[in-house]
């Protein structure tokens, strides 16, 4: 696939993919990469569950862990026949981990037509010059599954809540990624506990529903903290701070900090827009654009708007420098032995100070 391959095109790929299997139709080669893992482990799972028969699989299908192997052990098993049956499955999980995996290319420059080999490279692409992104992409199939945008995967979440018959109010989906971060597999097993533990004639999931079976609390989630230093509370902001301290599972600082990150952008798109309409001339866009522009359900905008009144870009712009600056500082760089809680005590400190 193009570089920059986007969202919503993968999930297009992904439908077309369980198509494909379902009716038998499959590739010599499947390279399964990129950031999101969720699409990956979904299709991994398809293909080990529906080439071989139960029977079968006991013969002629392998599991094998980057970290656990090499590249000749691979390419030796890929090369023998089947036993008593048509496919051999071969699926390499961690396959980031492989000491050289370019070194399959002495398999996939050639592929038996009897074997199948699942290439599982989650948490980054492989580099697209190589001779196996090009041999995986002429001789089978490249799936690459993106990071989603919010936007992106809060469309997505709505849409899979609908397809099992449910739907979920705004507030309940924005504390639902508030809380979790754009981890797609986070989610998903969060949902499917909630689907099962939803009583049957309830058809809409509340943020009530996500509090009680989440563990999510009304008061002293990420979303609060949002609407604190939004309206500039700074009372009720390191309250909140003070709850993550003490319950250091609720949210992790890295967490944290991307969603200020994410928060902030959107109030710099708002204040350019403005910006524009004033010495551009330009229209501001509808209440619908602009909630579509900054990704985030148009219920939230007037939210937005407000905050944005509060910090206008100059301020904005510093903002950002301190989340680089605190984000490197949890992650070890820059020095100090403050614990993560303090460190992001005195992020919001500094926020408020601008």
């Amino acid at each position: 696939m193009a570089k920059g391959v986007r969202f919503k095109d993968i999930l297009t790929q992904f439908d077309s993919l369980q198509k494909e299997i379902a009716a038998r139709r499959f590739s010599p080669i499947y390279l399964l990469m990129g950031e999101e893992g969720y699409f990956i482990d979904k299709l991994s799972s398809l293909l080990a569950d529906s080439i071989l028969t139960p029977e079968e699989q006991a013969f002629n299908q392998v599991v094998v862990y980057g970290k656990d192997t090499n590249e000749d052990a691979i390419i030796n098993m890929a090369r023998q026949m089947p036993m008593m049956g048509q496919y051999q499955v071969i699926i390499i999980k961690e396959a980031a981990q492989l000491p050289n995996i370019d070194r399959l290319t002495l398999y996939t420059e050639k592929p038996s037509e009897s074997t199948i080999l699942v290439i599982c490279h989650k948490g980054k692409n492989v580099d697209k010059r190589t001779a196996l992104y090009k041999h995986a992409l002429a001789k089978g199939v490249v799936f690459e599954s993106p990071k989603p945008y919010d936007n992106e995967l809060t469309d997505w979440l709505s849409n899979h809540i609908r397809q099992q018959g449910l739907t979920i109010e705004p507030k309940a989906l924005s504390m639902l990624t508030d809380h979790l971060g754009t981890d797609i597999t986070k989610i998903a097993k969060e949902l499917e506990k909630l689907f099962v533990s939803m009583p049957a004639d309830t058809k809409t999931i509340t943020a009530g529903i996500i509090e009680n079976n989440i563990g999510i609390s009304k008061d002293f989630n990420i979303f609060e903290l949002l609407k604190a230093v939004g309206t500039r509370d700074k009372a009720k902001a390191f309250i909140i701070a003070d709850y993550f301290a003490s319950n250091p599972r609720s949210v992790y600082i890295s967490v944290a900090i991307r969603q200020l990150f994410d928060y902030f952008q959107k109030l710099f798109l708002i204040n350019y827009k403005r910006w524009q309409q004033t010495y551009k001339k330009l229209p501001m866009p509808s209440d619908k654009e602009l909630a579509d522009l900054i990704g985030t359900n148009i219920y939230f905008l007037g939210e937005y708007k407000q905050a944005a009144n509060l910090y206008n870009n100059k301020k904005i712009f510093t903002i950002f420098g301190l989340l680089r600056e605190y984000d490197m500082r949890s992650k070890g760089i820059g020095g100090g032995t403050i614990n993560d809680s303090e460190l992001f005590k005195e992020l919001l400190l500094k926020i408020f100070s601008v």
